[in-house]
């Protein structure tokens, strides 16, 4: 199992980006779709989840700037970020969960910094 976590960049306070979750070796269909980060210095926190019915959920301090979704045809996650904050400057790993067992993805690396 594979989770490849891209989109990643430096973008200026208000700007956007929209991370991918791209899984294989599993059905991501039977899996809940998550998205952590983990500022320097600070522990990983959970970000938004997306169950396999399509129900979300995020942290208060994302809520209304970013959107999570999933393709379960293509194997995807994703995680559309706007209105970027310097606070929301992190490493954003992917995460899928199962009652059978969780898979993590390797981060990719946000900036909000003018």
């Amino acid at each position: 199992v594979q989770l490849q976590a891209s989109g990643g960049g430096s973008v200026q306070p208000g700007g956007s980006l929209r991370l991918s979750c791209e899984v294989s070796g599993l059905s991501l269909r039977y899996y809940a779709i998550a998205w952590y980060r983990q500022a320097p210095g600070k522990e990983r926190e959970g970000v938004s989840c997306i169950s396999g019915a399509g129900t979300t959920d995020y942290a208060d301090s994302v809520k209304g700037r970013f959107a999570i979704s999933r393709d379960n045809a293509e194997n995807m996650g994703y995680l559309q970020m706007n209105s970027l904050k310097p606070e929301d400057t992190a490493v954003y790993y992917c995460k899928a969960i199962s009652p059978r067992g969780d898979y993590w993805g390797q981060g990719t690396q946000v900036t909000v910094s003018s």
